[in-house]
């Protein structure tokens, strides 16, 4: 028979498994927070200025999410600065270049064509954020102004910006992003070689050691040398 300890521990709401799960609805969040400051409300705008445009001349990198009836995603994008093109003040672009083909954000415009945008800067404690509307294009001009070096993209996405807006940098500092004695230690950590046998060992499958480093190496050379 289990022990009184036992019987309480099977108890304690304070477990995972059986902590209750409050109703978002009854969260009162004005309560909280305090509401933005008037500044904060006035930095959201619906269309680019010259410093939205000096911000993206020098973006190399950005995270993209977008969603369906399905549910949502969020993949990174990156390219040389100004590798996102303004075509005015409201309309932006950028190519798509090779991933994993699952081109999954690419589907969900299909059927959803809301989407959101947050830049990130490299050492800067300041990210930029855009919200708005994204369609897919194969305009021949567009594609060939999109190009990086002798590359040209099958497809770019065209943004029409509903609101852009500047956002805290605490989270970086939080993170220590730009701290390179908090970054992780890649020897710590599975290699995606044994990521992919670790998976294939799920679907009662095995890799062999050989296989492992060839999918190690194969990554390697594809992630730095086959960008385009």
């Amino acid at each position: 028979m289990p022990s009184s300890n036992d019987s309480n521990n099977s108890n304690n709401s304070s477990h995972p498994a059986t902590r209750p799960i409050p109703d978002p609805n009854l969260v009162d969040l004005d309560a909280l927070y305090a509401p933005p400051t008037l500044r904060i409300q006035q930095g959201v705008l619906p269309r680019l200025a010259d410093f939205h445009k000096a911000y993206l001349a020098q973006a190399t990198f950005f995270c993209l999410a977008t969603g369906d009836a399905s549910g949502l995603d969020a993949s990174p994008r990156g390219g040389p600065a100004g590798f996102v093109h303004v075509l005015d003040e409201q309309t932006i672009a950028f190519a798509d270049w090779p991933g994993n083909n699952r081109i999954a954000s690419l589907r969900n415009l299909q059927q959803d064509d809301r989407l959101a945008m947050l830049f990130l800067f490299p050492g800067l404690d300041v990210f930029m954020r855009i919200n708005g509307r994204g369609r897919i294009s194969t305009d021949r001009d567009l594609l060939n102004e999109l190009h990086e070096g002798t590359k040209v993209p099958k497809t770019a996405t065209v943004v029409r910006i509903d609101e852009v807006l500047y956002h805290c940098g605490r989270a970086i500092h939080r993170a220590g992003l730009w701290n390179s004695e908090g970054h992780p230690d890649r020897h710590q950590l599975p290699t995606v070689g044994q990521v992919m046998a670790g998976i294939a060992r799920l679907r009662g499958d095995s890799l062999a050691p050989e296989q492992v480093t060839q999918a190690d190496e194969h990554y390697a050379h594809v992630v730095r040398q086959e960008l385009y």
